[in-house]
């Protein structure tokens, strides 16, 4: 977060906030406006935008910041990085992860075999399945959908719907000939995806009716078609799905939906 305050006037500046600075005083100065003017349509003081254009943005908070650029139809368009890398890199990184790690798991099963990143373009629809697994001897498809954040549950219900309406035609360009088609989602174990997910309990429940343990069992053995959900805890040492210590903060009060299960051939904890 942004925080007001006097920075020192000696101290150096970010040159990429002395960059942002410049640009907006450039554009202000072609549009014939004064300091007065950006400030009123974006409804902040003279003094506000006089510290952006001298490249002090940490003395407003991003909203003023955003206002102000507004105004002079400049887009602000932040990237966060970490540890000197850009968060698309650190995301694609995590989800490599969980899928070397689910790709591992389905293929240690007798008579499964998986493909990553399956594209496809059928009738004007395109898109890429992050797994897509093949049962020969059950003819049992299996599309596995792996999130690292959701934002949109319900966009995410959509996607995979459209996966497993596709996902015959798409196992055919294979020479697959599925008997069943099942959809598993596997979504990346943290406090704020479980809660985002406990809010929308109902509409995934109905969707995804089945949890990891008993995936466990139906992968040894895939009759029928299933849909399931499970949290793939972030353990970089190990290949299982397992379930998160239980946290009164964050677990839904009613109910074990979303309750990551163990996948694994060790029996489930006891209670």
């Amino acid at each position: 977060m942004v925080v007001r305050g006097q920075a020192p006037s000696h101290r150096l500046l970010p040159v990429d906030d002395i960059r942002v600075g410049a640009l907006i005083r450039s554009v202000r100065l072609r549009r014939a406006w004064r300091q007065a003017d950006v400030a009123a349509v974006a409804r902040v003081s003279r003094s506000q935008v006089s510290r952006v254009e001298r490249g002090r943005l940490e003395e407003l908070h991003v909203v003023e910041l955003r206002a102000i650029a507004s105004a002079l139809e400049i887009r602000l368009p932040f990237t966060p990085l970490w540890r000197g890398g850009d968060m698309d890199r650190v995301l694609n990184e995590r989800h490599n992860l969980m899928q070397e790690r689910l790709a591992a798991i389905v293929r240690s099963r007798p008579d499964w075999e998986c493909s990553a990143e399956v594209t496809f373009s059928i009738w004007g629809e395109r898109g890429s399945i992050d797994l897509l697994a093949w049962h020969s001897s059950r003819q049992a498809l299996l599309v596995v959908e792996l999130k690292t954040e959701i934002p949109d549950p319900a966009a995410l219900v959509a996607q995979v719907d459209r996966y497993r309406r596709l996902a015959q035609g798409i196992a055919r360009e294979r020479d697959w000939h599925p008997v069943t088609v099942s959809v598993w989602v596997i979504v990346a174990d943290s406090s704020m995806n479980r809660r985002n997910l406990a809010r929308h309990r109902t509409m995934l429940r109905n969707a995804y009716p089945m949890e990891g343990r008993t995936m466990r069992s139906w992968l040894r053995r895939p009759d029928g078609a299933v849909a399931a959900l499970s949290f793939l805890a972030d353990d970089r040492a190990g290949s299982t799905i397992r379930k998160a210590p239980p946290t009164r903060r964050v677990r839904p009060r009613a109910g074990p939906l979303l309750a990551s299960d163990t996948l694994s051939d060790a029996p489930p904890p006891e209670r």
